[in-house]
């Protein structure tokens, strides 16, 4: 596998993140977002986040190296602007994908209920440019690219139940969405599937 490549959508460029990016990255994910709830740990210092964009630009070249899925989060850049509106990208997914009616397949429920990997899908967009679609064009070339480059035969996202916009996002993104039949893990209740031949 080599290096994911710098991918363009009608309004957007969708590329790795530099070390230059660091102000603006600080501002969209630790100050403006603090309080979104992403599934990770939280806000970052901005000395935090140096040290994870730094780790996220070598990422990209030891992933291709080890020939491994490019997983990590990329810029999502604004073509009329330059502007930094995002990021996005694929994550390691893991939880209880058998408790899924479709992927379920006649598992018994203590099994499906172990956890099992998956790539997912990750996106976060800038406030002010929410609600023009853009995280759903994102989505829509991050799944292209995956089911034509990375050759996987599925691609998911979580989110919970009452996040509107990820929902949204998965359904205009053509994802199935799915709901967990058990109350946990919290940011498993709704998951958005995308299969190669859907």
């Amino acid at each position: 596998m080599t290096a994911m490549p710098t991918l363009e959508t009608e309004r957007l460029i969708i590329r790795p993140f530099a070390l230059s990016d660091l102000d603006a990255l600080h501002h969209l994910l630790d100050l403006e977002q603090a309080d979104a709830e992403t599934g990770t740990a939280g806000a970052q210092t901005r000395e935090q986040r140096q040290a994870w964009l730094e780790w996220s630009v070598l990422n990209y070249a030891q992933l291709a190296w080890m020939f491994q899925p490019p997983y990590g989060d990329r810029a999502m850049v604004l073509k009329s602007s330059d502007e930094l509106i995002g990021a996005c990208g694929y994550v390691p997914a893991l939880g209880p994908f058998g408790l899924l009616p479709t992927i379920q397949a006649n598992e018994a429920l203590a099994r499906a209920a172990r956890f099992a990997p998956e790539v997912g899908l990750y996106w976060q967009v800038a406030r002010a440019h929410q609600r023009h679609g853009y995280a759903s064009e994102a989505a829509r070339a991050l799944i292209a690219y995956a089911f034509a480059h990375i050759n996987l035969k599925r691609i998911v996202a979580t989110t919970t139940h009452d996040n509107a916009a990820s929902i949204g996002v998965m359904q205009k993104a053509g994802m199935r969405i799915e709901a967990n039949p058990l109350p946990v893990p919290p940011w498993f209740q709704v998951v958005g599937i995308r299969e190669f031949d859907d």
